[in-house]
């Protein structure tokens, strides 16, 4: 029993020693429970930490971004004032061509070239913009996308603008070798300039069939006229008839002459009668009889070579914006006395209410109104073919068929499209005369007879 106690209590004593000298795996000391307390701490903090650096690197960028995506928004914004405001000054351009304004155009000038810095400047600043690494995120290609339509802009109103400023140093030109026909430097009555249009690089000569058109444009404007004219006059309620009377009277020179019995509808030839005998009045001279010049006959081969000149440089101008860059050249002066003869201040009156028409032209205005209008593209049509005339050597013969003259079909030319008239003015065995002469006729050197255009009556 002894031996059995004592064999067990020597094998706890060397399981016990074996638990001390061999401790388990995984299991601390006593004296190492705070050491492994630290460790674990520490870890669990660098965890934690690396997961708010993780978390911080994700938000980041979006804090980042949010004030350069802002930055952009911004500078897209400026450019698009600066594109409006740059469309404003261009405009300004526009406006002070016509009427010409060189201070104006000098001040849309200015206006528009700092639009234009100002858009390079704001080129520039995306540019830099750009390079910072929270923009990269757009790519390169979106912000091509962005900038191109503006950069498009820019260049197409660059090109828009050195058309204009193309376009101002050619008028510019044009006033510069304005010249006098009478190569004086003087100027005719009333302080008006005598000087005409002439930039002409290319000479030419003349044709017939130039001279042949010019009076076929002359025709329709004048029929244009006519029309809008009798149409005011029906407007304003005037008795045609009583009004062709006056006319023919005044043509005639004698109140109470017998007039011309006119068929129906047929008022509107006594009417461009009225306005081609005042129109052509003068043709045979140089310069109407505005003033006294007399180059066609102290210098006539230049004189034609410059009538020549200025007829292809006025055949394609508006007359109303060459009157605006020079209202009292040769071509104005010519239209403030035809308006004055053919408009009388009593006519003006009835037609439009008052005589301010008339009031601009007597100070040296031309009236911007659809009227005035009409009677410019007349005017042109009969400048121009004066022009050409003298442009010839020698001159055309221009010709009237008088009231009451036999019809002759080599020379005149019916406006009433009628049948059964012959070549010797006999219609159903009754002799046809001359009831108006509404137009002139013109005879040419090389023998072309441009016809006269009459309206014709019965003889008896």
């Amino acid at each position: 029993m002894n031996a059995g106690c004592a064999n067990f209590s020597d094998l706890i004593q060397r399981a016990t020693a074996s638990c001390f000298l061999h401790p388990l795996a995984g299991v601390s000391q006593p004296g190492d429970f705070s050491d492994g307390n630290d460790t674990a701490a520490e870890e669990e903090k660098e965890d934690d930490l690396s997961q708010n650096a993780v978390q911080g690197d994700s938000e980041n960028p979006e804090e980042e971004d949010t004030p350069k995506t802002g930055e952009l928004q911004l500078l897209v914004g400026e450019v698009f004032d600066t594109v409006t405001a740059l469309k404003r000054a261009y405009v300004g351009i526009q406006e002070a061509h016509s009427p010409w304004d060189a201070e104006k155009i000098h001040v849309a000038d200015v206006a528009v070239v700092a639009e234009l810095r100002k858009l390079n400047l704001l080129n520039e600043r995306f540019n830099r913009t750009g390079d910072i690494a929270g923009i990269r995120r757009f790519g390169a290609a979106t912000l091509h996308e962005v900038v191109a339509p503006y950069e498009e802009a820019m260049e197409k109103l660059k090109r828009e603008v050195k058309a204009k400023q193309m376009e101002a140093d050619d008028l510019r030109e044009k006033l510069n070798t304005t010249s006098s026909f009478d190569r004086s430097s003087g100027k005719s009555k009333g302080g008006r300039s005598r000087c005409r249009v002439t930039c002409t690089t290319h000479v030419l000569t003349p044709a017939v069939e130039l001279f042949e058109e010019a009076m076929c444009q002359v025709k329709e404007a004048s029929k244009a006229f006519t029309s809008q004219l009798l149409s005011l006059m029906r407007s304003a309620r005037w008795d045609i008839a009583v009004a062709v009377r006056s006319i023919e009277a005044a043509s005639s020179g004698m109140i109470g002459n017998s007039t011309t019995q006119l068929g129906s509808g047929h008022a509107r030839y006594a009417l461009e009668s009225y306005i081609n005998r005042k129109f052509f009045h003068g043709f045979d001279h140089e310069m109407f009889y505005i003033d006294g010049s007399l180059s066609s006959i102290l210098y006539p081969d230049q004189h034609r070579r410059d009538c020549f000149a200025q007829y292809h440089d006025m055949k394609s101008m508006d007359p109303m914006e060459l009157l605006g860059v020079l209202p009292n050249c040769s071509f104005g002066n010519f239209c403030f006395k035809k308006y004055l003869s053919i408009v009388h201040p009593k006519m003006e009156e009835s037609l439009f209410g008052d005589t301010e028409q008339r009031r601009q032209v007597l100070d040296g205005h031309h009236p911007r109104t659809l009227f005035y209008r009409e009677f410019l593209d007349l005017a042109k049509a009969v400048w121009l073919l004066h022009l050409l005339a003298f442009s010839f050597d020698p001159p055309p013969s221009h010709f009237e068929a008088c009231k009451g003259a036999d019809f002759h079909s080599q020379y005149m030319e019916n406006v009433v499209k009628t049948t059964g008239i012959n070549a010797g003015g006999v219609r159903g065995g009754a002799s046809m005369v001359v009831g108006i002469s509404v137009s002139p006729g013109f005879k040419l050197h090389n023998g072309s007879i441009i016809k006269a255009r009459v309206y014709l009556i019965p003889k008896n």
